[in-house]
């Protein structure tokens, strides 16, 4: 019967499924790698965002609902420092987050500022935190202008869907793979048995996710029936499909109604749903317009539910429901972003995140010492490049992420511009360790003192935050403060991990070292 299974799918086609597989891993391995880790990061992106702002820790409270009227509307000219308010938001707290989000838009350039729920305002945070870089560098690459970003990560995903399915064709033993792993032997052995074991055994969430996240981005990257249909003008077929709502200001001053009865009317539309972010477009003026979002945390779908009020009189304007295919795509943004409270599920994502960082990386590395095997102890500059390539993909981006955590916690409060700072001390050290992996890789790269390094910042990090701090394990259970306990506990074992990896390839790469001095000699 099992061969006759194996008839199902034909050596040729195998065969010819083996080289995009292999080339897309190989060219676009680096890029997937940054594009998984960092969606595993996003995954509990508030609570390292709580880690990095310590002026946010305000203890474990209970979060209410919350009169935007007493505590939010105050504060919005504070913020704006006297200029003209032109539109702004606030996020509301939530158990994540225990603290209100300000965006402020002026005549004169954007505002940002948190404060509690009773309406006192915090100090600035300085940095950027995962919410606002790591999350953006998984989807964008920060590179927004023209979508640049969106359509690269696109092509890595496409890229990444071929390599699931073509994987699939390849390994004819799909079902016996997942039972298969064997640490001992051949080095190459083992990486190829852990690249099928993180395949198989999460290949169902590596699939969706990355189908997801094509859809997500699918209407930015593939225009054309937004260009037929709105003239190029994406911003108006978000709003058609989401059931958006907008209008030109006046140019008639006018105050603000107040705030709360519109979310006590937009709680009864939804049947109970909590609010969970407020905006107030044209503000100050007649044409004012108030959105109030629901929180999507008790649900999969992504389907946000827009409520609409005229800011002057406090009357509905809009309020719609999607239609299918939206409330389709809405699901499925929501089975990518992960935004409902599921702590259980959100564990799951998390770690089948890190699972596709394993299968990439595996799969980088097997092909390295394949090649190696065929090109003997002194490779070409080809496999030196992916090989340095490989490293900094993989230990660089660790070293990089853990240095920015690092300089978040040394770095002066006071000093301006801090949160670029941060972000010039993760692409400076990114840079960095990829330099050194390319100057060190000769047979083979530095892993040993990549992953030395990697054990060095994470338990400095974990470190940092106590003395910076003074939240230590015990007050941290003493304050229940679960996330930077979390996070905290995370960076521990990291170190432990990655010590340990540093010691073992320690002991594996001396052997290699003293056979190239001899061939050096002799050559």
């Amino acid at each position: 019967m099992t061969k006759e299974k194996r008839k199902l799918i034909s050596p040729a086609l195998r065969a010819a499924m083996l080289w995009p597989h292999t080339w897309a891993g190989v060219t676009l391995g680096g890029l997937l790698m940054l594009i998984f880790f960092m969606g595993s990061l996003a995954v509990f992106a508030s609570e390292i965002d709580r880690w990095m702002m310590p002026v946010t820790r305000i203890g474990a409270v209970e979060v209410g609902p919350v009169s935007l009227d007493r505590a939010a509307v105050p504060l919005v000219e504070t913020i704006a420092a006297g200029r003209v308010v032109r539109d702004w938001y606030v996020q509301l707290p939530n158990e994540r987050r225990p603290v209100m989000a300000f965006r402020v838009r002026t005549e004169n350039g954007n505002a940002a500022g948190m404060a509690t729920a009773d309406g006192r305002l915090l100090p600035p945070v300085g940095t950027l935190g995962a919410g606002s870089f790591f999350y953006p560098l998984h989807y964008s690459l920060l590179l927004r202008a023209g979508f640049v970003g969106y359509w690269i990560v696109c092509i890595a995903s496409v890229a990444m869907l071929a390599g699931l399915i073509s994987g699939v064709i390849i390994h004819a033993r799909i079902f016996k793979d997942f039972f298969t792993f064997r640490s001992w032997g051949q080095i190459r052995r083992s990486l190829l048995d852990l690249h099928n074991l993180a395949g198989v055994l999460v290949l169902p969430f590596h699939l969706m996710i990355t189908f997801t996240g094509i859809v997500i981005i699918l209407p930015i990257v593939l225009p054309a029936g937004v260009q037929a249909l709105y003239g190029g003008d994406v911003q108006r077929f978000y709003d058609d499909a989401l059931g958006n709502y907008s209008r030109p200001r006046s140019g008639i001053a006018a105050p603000l109604a107040p705030l709360d009865p519109m979310m006590a009317e937009a709680r009864r539309l939804w049947g109970g749903g909590e609010p969970a972010v407020v905006f107030v477009y044209n503000a100050g003026d007649a044409a004012s317009v108030v959105r109030i979002n629901r929180d999507t945390g008790d649900r999969i779908s992504l389907d946000v539910q827009p409520v609409f009020f005229d800011g002057t009189s406090g009357a509905l304007l809009s309020y719609r429901r999607p239609g299918p295919m939206v409330a389709t795509h809405r699901v499925l943004s929501g089975m990518h972003f992960a935004a409902f409270e599921h702590w259980p599920l959100r564990w799951l994502y998390f770690l089948f995140g890190l699972a596709g960082c394993v299968l990439i990386g595996t799969g980088m590395l097997y092909w390295m010492e394949k090649r190696r095997v065929a090109h003997g102890q002194k490779p070409g500059i080809g496999w030196r490049s992916v090989a340095a390539l490989a490293c900094g993909s993989t230990t660089g981006l660790l070293i990089a992420t853990l240095a920015m955590m690092a300089s978040n916690r040394l770095l002066p409060a006071g000093i301006p511009s801090r949160e670029l700072a941060e972000v010039g001390v993760f692409f400076l050290t990114w840079i960095g360790s990829a330099v050194h992996a390319a100057v060190r890789t000769r047979s083979d790269p530095p892993w040993s003192a990549q992953c030395a390094a990697v054990a060095l910042l994470a338990g400095s990090c974990a470190v940092l935050n106590w003395i910076t701090t003074g939240e230590h394990p015990l007050r941290a259970v003493a304050l229940a403060d679960w996330p930077v306990l979390g996070v905290d506990l995370a960076l521990a074992l990291t170190a432990l991990a990655a010590w340990r990896v540093s010691r073992r390839l320690a002991r594996r790469e001396a052997p290699v070292h003293s056979t190239l001095v001899k061939v050096t000699d002799h050559g």
